[in-house]
């Protein structure tokens, strides 16, 4: 009888540690196809998309291959810390010849696709992170592609 007392005990301090359930982002009566009332992502701002094209190494051999240990490491002290609302990595498949080469090189690829505010900001944050990057790889670029767009959420 005691220790039915005890564990009935215990399991009412640890229920009453538990933390709440996350508020939902899902809706089962939506009155609109896109958020409403997000004053941070208002939807008059004018709004960039910019991928960024990363090697990750030659697709054959391992010299010069960021390991995917790096690269998380890369994207959590450089991508996310400038831009922790979110972003999405593609895995891709790249190619590029120099001018003086006589076969193209082929490499492992990462793409990373931001949505963002158009601000100096912002500029600056892509550019650090291209040198960053550029730094921690010795790669002579990072491409970049950046484009209006129309985004909702």
């Amino acid at each position: 009888m005691p220790q039915r007392f005890l564990l009935a005990a215990l399991f009412l301090a640890v229920a009453g540690c538990a933390s709440p359930p996350p508020v939902s982002v899902h809706t089962k009566d939506p009155v609109s196809s896109t958020l409403q009332g997000d004053a941070t992502r208002p939807a008059q701002a004018q709004w960039v998309r910019t991928e960024l094209y990363f090697s990750v190494g030659p697709l054959e051999g391992e010299e010069g291959v960021v390991s995917p240990a790096r690269w998380r490491e890369f994207l959590d002290q450089e991508v996310t810390t400038r831009f922790p609302d979110g972003f999405s990595v593609f895995d891709a498949y790249g190619q590029w010849k120099d001018h003086d080469a006589k076969v193209p090189e082929r490499l492992a690829t990462k793409v990373i696709v931001i949505l963002h505010e158009s601000s100096a900001k912002r500029e600056s944050d892509i550019e650090a992170i291209r040198l960053a990057y550029k730094r921690i790889t010795g790669d002579l670029s990072v491409l970049r592609l950046s484009q209006p767009a129309v985004v909702s959420f």
